[in-house]
Parts: structure tokens; sequence; C-alpha cells
């Protein structure tokens, strides 16, 4: 598993110690993956870094754990009941703008229901060494990287 540390210290949820900088927001998010693709969305133009890509998920939020918060994300997000697989890796991040995000990504091999986008401008399977050719989240960048030269997965 890799993990990509960014300037943000060490925090659990729930802990109740505070980041001594910006708010930490804690996160998980979906590789959903079929036959060598994975999907992606495009946040909205209205959202803060608009029109960039991540991945599904959304926030944890307390009593949640990882697992359970990405399979509420993603029946909310995308109308799927998905089986959370490994976690794959943890990022945590420090935005220019003083935001600050903790990251787990966790593989998701498997799920029922048809694929409905709720929230992204809009969403797509891509290869994943297509990946680069895709202007991500800042947060995401170095797992792109890796995704795309075949390391993790």
């Amino acid at each position: 598993m890799g993990i990509y540390t960014s300037r943000v210290d060490e925090l659990l949820p729930g802990s109740g110690v505070k980041p001594s900088g910006p708010a930490l927001r804690f996160v998980a998010a979906a590789l959903i993956l079929r036959a060598g693709e994975v999907l992606i969305g495009q946040r909205r133009p209205d959202q803060p870094m608009a029109l960039q890509w991540e991945f599904p998920g959304g926030k944890i939020e307390p009593g949640e754990s990882p697992e359970q918060a990405l399979a509420r994300e993603l029946d909310e997000e995308l109308g799927i009941k998905a089986v959370i697989g490994p976690r794959i890796t943890h990022i945590r991040h420090n935005y220019r703008h003083g935001g600050a995000v903790d990251l787990q990504f966790f593989a998701v091999h498997e799920f029922t229901g048809e694929i409905d986008n709720r929230i992204f401008h809009q969403v797509r399977w891509t290869k994943l060494e297509e990946l680069t050719n895709y202007e991500f989240l800042a947060a995401d960048r170095g797992l792109i990287r890796d995704l795309a030269a075949g390391k993790l997965l």
C-alpha cells in the first residue's frame, strides 16, 4: 500500500485532537474497476476546483468506518450498492488555499445497480494508463501517476 503525505500531522477521526493548521477532512474514495478501466468523475462548474477529475467518494461522518462511508457515498452519488474491497492507499494533502484532506482509497470490483450520475458534471470509464490525460485534483496526482504506471493494482 502506498502512502502519500503532504505536511499534515497524524490525526485520527474522533480522537478529539484538533489540527494546528487548516481543518482536516477525512474522506473515503473508490477505485471502481472493470477490465483495466476505472470510473472517474468530473466536478461540476459550480463547485470549488471546478471541472477537475476525481474518484467517487466523500466525507467520513462521525461514527462511520471508511468502508461504511464509501458504501453510503457510492449509493448517494452513483446509485450503486458496492462491495468495498481492500484499501489501496492513504493520502494526506494540504491544499494551497488552506484546506487539508485525509483520503483513503479502496478497490471496488463488484457492485449491483446501474451507474446513475447524480452529482458529477460527467462520469466516464477510462484505462488506467490514460489517467494522466485528465486534470485531477492536486491530492490525487501522485496516485494517478502510480496507477497509470501500473503500480498499486
